[in-house]
């Protein structure tokens, strides 16, 4: 006869080993018996709770509505160093847009895509939506909000019977006096119905019925106040918890509300401050080097990330951030060495071969760099993927001076991902090349509209102008070069030429 475990014991066994729907039936079954065990409750919604459970510190997406109609506006004109809704006020000497490509909201590409360097900070609605939201360019998503949606509608799948618990007829005053049961029922609210009302009312409650003592319903009240927009009321709820217990959960979470706040400066203290208290400790140190990176100084990022890799040396970020500086930095063979590391780690995906193939090349080891991209294309989830790795295989094509290669590579890069402006560009150089003025022309002036941010499109389209005479469009293209990238030597010399033009007329 076979031993059979106590079915409530068996329940936390599947718990434990993250077997969250096993465990949820059983304890279903458990609540059917005449009295219902609080025990069995407590588990079920924590079960429910870690099935759709997302990280907070690190899952902030900004959307297009929290963007443009933000009222928290500190100042309109920031000093410069100050905003991170200002990219190009960086001290950072970091490589210039000529080497290193920038996205929309003009910051360098980072070698770690992140929901924060997905969302730049459009000035304006029709900025926000013009380009398509890859992690090349900064559109952001629609709205935050429609992640929260979703995550609520968990609550509509885990019992046919309708929700596991009815929030409407709960008594939130009896459950804020039971600290235990108030905690898992707090998080089941929060996380799986998504109802940031009722869960803060419960927060309310409890901290009151705590006497004000508890941190952890600070914390749990400033993250409703986060998730409703109230920054203010959020930022004293994470101080105060501070004061009472200190916690790097809670230093990251106020450095949150700073950055949300355009605050880079406040959210960096915050950090160092943090560190004083926990030296070495890593997400802190990683939140810094991400602030420097999104502020453009990039040789400080670079500094903090070095910092990271002397207490974790297997930070994913922070590995793959120093490789793609080095890169930029005009030393492939090192970021070489990066790269492979993380191969030797277990990274295993397209982008990692993609870098490969383009770190081999630019260092001459030419015997590695076509099966790196065969390897990228292989393991290629989606079309934009694709398209990064044949617009890669373009620039190897022009390297070694195989322009009919380069040309198919480009036209299949617009196969797979019609919005690739850097595509449309180098095609109409390869066809400026062929004589073919007219198709240069469009394919130009579509890179230009796909991609405002970028200087090569408008310096390209100015250039072209000037050689047919037609000076005019050459000069105000010339103009958009400028404004994309201040310090491009061609760029002013040939405004300067275009302006004695003029003064001779």
């Amino acid at each position: 006869m076979g031993l059979e475990l106590e079915p409530l014991f068996q329940a936390w066994s599947y718990f434990r080993r993250r077997k969250f729907r096993q465990c949820s039936d059983l304890c279903s079954q458990l609540l059917e018996r005449p009295p219902g065990e609080q025990a069995a409750w407590s588990l079920k919604t924590r079960a429910l709770t870690e099935m759709v459970y997302v990280d907070e510190i690190d899952m902030d997406q900004e959307g297009i509505a929290e963007m443009v109609l933000d009222e928290n506006a500190i100042a309109q004109v920031a000093r410069p160093g100050t905003s991170l809704k200002l990219p190009g006020t960086s001290q950072g000497g970091g490589p210039s847009p000529a080497v290193r490509p920038v996205t929309q909201s003009g910051r360098p590409i980072t070698g770690f895509v992140r929901p924060s360097t997905q969302s730049g900070r459009p000035s304006t609605m029709e900025q926000a939506i013009k380009t398509p939201r890859t992690a090349l360019t900064a559109r952001p998503i629609t709205s935050a909000s429609g992640r929260y949606v979703r995550l609520g509608t968990a609550s509509m799948l885990t019992n046919p019977d309708g929700p596991f618990i009815n929030l409407s007829r709960l008594n939130l005053a009896k459950y804020a006096q039971k600290p235990k049961l108030a905690k898992a029922l707090f998080e089941y609210i929060f996380h799986h119905e998504n109802d940031v009302k009722n869960a803060l009312d419960l927060a309310a409650l409890a901290t009151e019925h705590a006497q004000f003592k508890d941190w952890w319903w600070k914390v749990q009240i400033g993250k409703c106040y986060y998730r409703l927009g109230l920054y203010r009321e959020a930022e004293k709820q994470f101080k105060s918890a501070l004061k009472q217990q200190d916690m790097v959960d809670t230093i990251l979470y106020l450095a949150k509300v700073y950055l949300r706040l355009d605050q880079p400066v406040t959210a960096l203290n915050v950090f160092k401050q943090g560190l004083d208290r926990f030296p070495g400790e890593v997400t802190l140190t990683c939140g810094i080097a991400r602030i420097y990176e999104e502020m453009n100084n990039i040789s400080s990022a670079a500094e903090y990330y070095k910092d990271v890799l002397k207490q974790d040396n297997t930070h994913v970020e922070a590995i793959a951030c120093i490789g793609s500086n080095h890169f930029y930095s005009d030393q492939p063979e090192i970021a070489l060495r990066f790269y492979r590391r993380l191969l030797q780690m277990g990274v295993y995906n397209c982008q990692l071969f993609n870098n490969l193939g383009l770190c081999c090349f630019y260092a001459q080891q030419y015997d590695m760099t076509l099966s790196s991209f065969e390897r990228a294309l292989f393991l290629a989830e989606n079309q934009e993927e694709t398209a990064d790795v044949w617009y890669n295989l373009g620039h190897v094509a022009v390297g070694i001076g195989d322009l009919n290669l380069a040309y198919q590579c480009f036209r299949l890069t617009l196969v797979n991902n019609n919005d690739y402006a850097e595509a449309y560009n180098n095609l109409a150089v390869l066809e400026m090349r062929k004589g073919h003025i007219e198709q240069a022309r469009a394919l130009l002036q579509t890179a230009s509209s796909l991609a405002p941010h970028m200087y090569e499109p408008h310096f390209n389209f100015a250039i072209l102008s000037e050689k047919v005479g037609d000076l005019q469009r050459s000069y105000t293209a010339a103009q958009k070069s400028e404004e994309a990238f201040p310090g491009h030597v061609d760029t002013q010399q040939l405004i300067k030429q275009l302006k004695q033009h003029f003064a001779m007329l």
